[in-house]
C-alpha cells in the first residue's frame, strides 16, 4: 500500500493511525459532572508532556457536534483523575467505552468502587494499581472536527504498595493494559532490559 493521506477518507485514516501507532497506554478517566455524576471513560491517545511541572495530555474526540461527557465535565469542574488499569481490568475498561447519557454513571453500571481524592474533587477508582489526580490546565483544539488535547497538571500520584523500587515503577508488577487496533487490548508480553547507552555510544544487551 502506498496512499496519499489527503485522498483517504476519515475512516480510512483512522484505521491506519490506530493500527500503526501501537501500543497505546490507556487513560481511564474519571470526571465529575456539575450534577455530581461520576463519568468513567477510556482514552488511548494519552501521554506525558512535561515533568516540571508534571503535565499529561489526553486527546478527546468530539461526540458529533458536541463535547463528550469527559471533556465537558473537565472544563466545568476543573479537575479529573487518570486511573491506570492493569490487565485484570480489561473487560471493565472496554465496557466503560460505551456511550451513555450524561446522567448515567459508568462507575455505578460496572459496579466499581470509588475512593475520595485528596487534592481534587473528582474521586478515583479503588480497583486500579495507580491513579493521577489532575487539575485542568488547558484544552487545545486540533483538526477539522475539533478534537481536543486536554492538558492536566498532576497534583498527586497514587501508586499501590509493592509497585515501586528505588522510586521507580516496576512495570512487570504494574501489568499495564494497552490498546491496539479496533476492540483489541494487550499486555506487556516479553520485557527486555538493555544496558544504558554510554556517552561514547557503546552499550550491551541483556534480557
Amino acid at each position: 500500500m502506498n496512499a496519499d493521506a489527503e485522498a483517504l477518507s476519515v475512516d480510512e485514516v483512522y484505521k491506519l493511525l490506530i493500527g500503526l501507532i501501537v501500543p497505546r497506554p490507556v487513560a481511564w478517566v474519571t470526571s465529575l459532572s456539575p450534577e455530581g455524576v461520576v463519568n468513567l471513560a477510556p482514552f488511548s491517545a494519552f501521554t506525558y508532556l512535561s515533568t516540571q511541572p508534571p503535565l499529561i495530555g489526553i486527546s478527546v474526540m468530539r461526540r458529533g457536534e458536541g463535547l463528550k461527557d469527559t471533556a465537558r465535565n473537565i472544563a466545568a469542574q476543573g479537575d479529573f483523575v487518570v486511573n491506570i488499569a492493569d490487565e485484570a481490568l480489561v473487560e471493565a475498561v472496554h465496557l466503560s467505552a460505551v456511550e451513555h447519557p450524561p446522567s448515567v454513571s459508568e462507575v455505578e453500571m460496572l459496579g466499581l468502587s470509588l475512593v475520595r481524592s485528596l487534592d481534587v474533587a473528582t474521586p478515583r477508582l479503588e480497583c486500579v494499581p495507580a491513579a493521577l489526580e489532575c487539575g485542568f490546565e488547558q484544552a487545545i483544539a486540533f483538526g477539522d472536527h475539533g478534537a481536543q488535547l486536554i492538558v492536566g497538571r498532576v497534583r498527586r500520584f497514587h501508586v499501590r504498595d509493592g509497585l515501586l523500587e528505588d522510586g521507580k515503577v516496576v512495570t512487570e508488577r504494574l501489568r499495564p493494559l494497552c490498546r491496539i487496533a479496533g476492540p483489541k487490548y494487550a499486555g506487556l508480553g516479553e520485557v527486555r532490559t538493555l544496558a544504558p547507552v554510554r556517552r561514547d555510544g557503546s552499550h550491551s544487551y541483556s534480557t
